[in-house]
């Protein structure tokens, strides 16, 4: 297997992957399904969630000082497909440029590993995800997967 694509940014950005059940990629995972359940006013995620078992690669990016930022992880959906799951980036490093880090080295990550492909879910009530996803490059897909009968979710879509 490929290994993942680590760099450190311009900004002094360090993104590289780490453990799935790392301390702070657990504790960022944490605060984005407490944002969400705020947001939505449960826990509204459809189908299987992710783990350490069928996620490809996770990454994290940290400031200089080694603070996490950001986590981001691919799940591999097949025939050369994958999905982004649990982009996140803390709210104090919102437009810092962490988040477009992020998502550039998960996708040379999937690149490395053959994927032409990339999917996403996010939600109605996430404008600001689903500008961000449009301004980089994703473009609005029918719901795919467990997302089909889900009212709540916009699924996204972009060839690498």
């Amino acid at each position: 297997m490929p290994v993942p694509v680590a760099r450190t940014t311009p900004a002094g950005l360090r993104i590289a992957a780490e453990p799935w059940d790392g301390p702070d990629g657990t504790a960022l995972r944490a605060a984005q399904r407490a944002e969400l359940e705020a947001r939505y006013g449960a826990d509204i995620e459809p189908g299987a969630r992710p783990t350490a078992d069928d996620v490809a690669v996770f990454l994290l990016a940290r400031d200089g000082t080694g603070r996490a930022l950001g986590c981001g992880a691919l799940r591999p959906l097949g025939a050369g497909r994958a999905e982004l799951k649990r982009m996140y980036v803390d709210p104090d490093a919102r437009g810092t440029g962490v988040a477009a880090a992020l998502l550039r080295a998960l996708e040379d990550a999937a690149r490395q590993r053959g994927v032409h492909e990339l999917l996403l879910e996010t939600g109605v009530l996430q404008p600001d995800a689903m500008r961000f996803y449009a301004r980089e490059g994703y473009a609005p897909v029918p719901p795919f997967g467990p997302y089909v009968d889900e009212p709540t979710s916009r699924c996204y879509a972009r060839t690498l």
